[in-house]
C-alpha cells in the first residue's frame, strides 16, 4: 500500500519506491530505501510528516504516494 494510506503513529517498512529515476533518487537521498523503517507522525490534507532515519520529513501527498510500505 502507498505511505499515504498508513495510519498516523504507525511504523511501517519501505517495500518499494516508484516513479521516475530522478524521483526515486531524491527519495533515496532522504532515506526512503527498501527495508527502512518509517513512522507516520501526522497527516494533514493528504500531506504527511514522517520519521525516517532519525529525521523528521514533510512529504506532499504526491511524493508519499510513490513510497510503498
Amino acid at each position: 500500500m502507498p505511505l499515504t494510506m498508513a495510519i498516523a503513529g504507525s511504523e511501517n517498512t519501505v517495500k518499494k519506491v516508484t516513479g521516475k529515476d530522478e524521483t526515486r533518487r531524491f527519495l533515496k537521498s532522504l532515506g526512503f530505501v527498501e527495508g527502512e523503517r518509517v513512522t507516520v507522525v501526522s497527516e494533514m490534507g493528504g500531506n504527511l510528516i514522517v520519521n525516517v532515519k532519525e529525521s523528521r520529513i514533510a512529504l506532499s501527498k504526491n511524493m508519499a504516494g510513490r513510497i510503498m510500505v
